[in-house]
This record gives structure tokens, C-alpha cells and sequence, in this order.
């Protein structure tokens, strides 16, 4: 789902598990283009990180050109890998994966998550000794790229710049039991509150359900025993099936109705609407 201002976690893997970045020259070759991808579609990265065959970023989206920009990002990308490696086909592994979040709730625990990956690959010891993330910049370690957005991050812990970077290094350092918090995406693909989920309900109600992707319909959809609370049977028929996707079979099990009827009233109910 895309709309302006939206917030997500993004991740890219490499074709077949391979490595998407050879050496430092493709991993600088990659901010580059992301930072290209970051003026041309208006972006706002708060945190990012590359890892041997994939990288996280996480990224607000002003307009509501998530699927542009990736385009842009990994095809152009993968012209300059093939074309510097000699090599053609895919870098990237399909479609890039993208969590919608809810950026008050989460921001923050997903920044400190994606800068600990290295960590929890054993690829460094402590996040500041991996190169190619956004924690040495946002320590003031090295240099903050143009296209890293440090302010709404670091402003939650202190209006004092010092104090901000070291309880951030605290907060990132606090890791004992810590969880993926992408674990608690709904639906594998949204990760928020009531807010935002009620923010997806209104936006997925007003689009045709067959424009929506299950995935998206089938984590915010209410259960059944709500649909027909708030409707009258054949109306709540109409809704579950026709708007939220229900099967046939099991809006048929909960009314104790043959799907043969269920299926002719949720058909009389699609047509009554066009």
C-alpha cells in the first residue's frame, strides 16, 4: 500500500541468496544510487544498512512513489553491478519486500534493530565497527550523507546534540532480549497500533477489493462474528465476501448455510451495487 507519507521497512535480497555486493566499490556504488533515488522521488531515509546479500532501509515516502523508487534503485543498480562485473541477469531476488509502519510507534526500535544486524551476523563486533550502515553517522562518527535523515530520530532522546548521540549509542546497546520487531507485522506486512491500522482500514475500504492485494485485505479485515454484528445476514454476506475477501466455504460454516446459497446471495449483492 502506498499513500503519501507512509513510512516502511524495506529489504532487498540477492537472487538465490547470493551476494549482491562484491566488494566496497559496489557498496559505494549503491549509496550512490540511493542517494540519486533519494533526491529524484523526495525520500526521507532514517536509517539503512548493507549487508552481504541484502540490505534494510528504512524509508518515509512524502509521495506515494515507494514502488518508483525501488524500481529506480535496484534496476540501475543491477545495470552497474553486471556491467562492471561482466556479468548479466539478476542481482536482486524478485519483488523487494516493504512493512508498512507506524513511524510514532516503531521508528525507533527498527532503527536500532537494522544497525545491530551486522551484530547479529557476526559480521562486527559492535555496530560502529560495520562501515556500511547509518550508526557511525548518526554517532557523528563519520560523516552524515546528504541523503540520511538524522533529526526526528535523535530529537527523541534529547535537544542536546552530545546527549542525544549518547543515549541513542545506549539505546542501540541495549540488546538483551531483544526481538525482531518485525515479528509483530501483521499479515507479514504491516507493523503499527490502532492508528495506523484503522488509517489502512479506511484506505483499503475505499478502493475495489480486486484492486487490493490479499495480503493487505486479509490483515486488517474484521472476523466474521463482527461483519454480521454490524449487518443483517444477506448484507453481511455481501461484505464478507465481496469486500473482504471471505471464502465462500467459510462465510457458509458460520451460518450453517450450503455455500450454494451463500454464493448466490453474495452474487445478488455485488450486482445490486453496480
Amino acid at each position: 500500500m502506498e499513500y503519501p507519507h507512509a513510512f516502511y521497512h524495506v529489504t532487498s535480497r540477492g537472487n538465490a541468496r547470493k551476494r549482491i555486493y562484491l566488494d566496497d566499490a559496489d557498496r559505494r556504488k549503491f549509496l550512490e544510487v540511493l542517494s540519486g533515488v533519494v533526491k529524484r522521488y523526495k525520500w526521507l531515509v532514517h536509517a539503512y544498512c548493507l549487508m552481504p546479500n541484502h540490505y534494510h532501509l528504512l524509508v518515509e515516502t512524502p509521495e506515494a512513489n515507494l514502488s518508483l523508487g525501488m524500481r529506480q534503485l535496484n534496476g540501475v543498480y543491477t545495470q552497474g553491478f553486471n556491467r562492471r562485473h561482466r556479468r548479466v541477469g539478476h542481482v536482486l531476488q524478485g519483488r523487494f519486500k516493504a512493512i508498512l509502519v507506524e513511524k510514532e510507534e516503531y521508528l525507533l526500535e527498527l532503527s536500532r534493530y537494522v544497525v545491530l544486524n551486522p551484530v547479529k551476523c557476526r559480521l562486527a563486533q559492535n555496530p560502529e565497527d560495520w562501515e556500511w550502515s547509518s550508526y557511525r553517522a548518526m554517532l557523528g562518527l563519520s560523516r552524515r550523507p546528504e541523503y540520511l535523515e538524522t533529526d526526528w530520530l535523535l530529537d527523541q532522546f534529547s535537544s542536546d546534540e552530545k546527549k542525544t548521540r549518547e543515549r541513542f549509542r545506549k539505546f542501540v546497546s541495549e540488546t538483551k532480549g531483544l526481538k525482531s520487531p518485525l515479528k509483530k507485522a501483521r499479515g507479514g506486512w504491516i507493523l503499527g497500533g490502532k492508528k495506523l491500522l484503522a488509517e489502512v482500514d479506511e484506505r483499503l475500504g475505499k478502493k475495489d477489493f480486486k484492486e487490493v492485494p490479499k495480503r493487505e485485505v486479509y490483515a486488517t479485515r474484521p472476523p466474521l462474528e463482527k461483519i454480521f454484528a454490524d449487518h443483517i445476514r444477506d448484507d453481511g454476506i455481501g461484505e464478507a465476501v465481496n469486500r473482504w475477501g471471505y471464502k465462500i466455504i467459510e462465510v457458509g460454516e458460520y451460518l450453517e448455510l450450503h455455500y450454494s446459497r451463500v454464493s448466490r446471495i453474495a452474487s445478488e449483492k455485488a450486482k445490486s451495487k453496480t
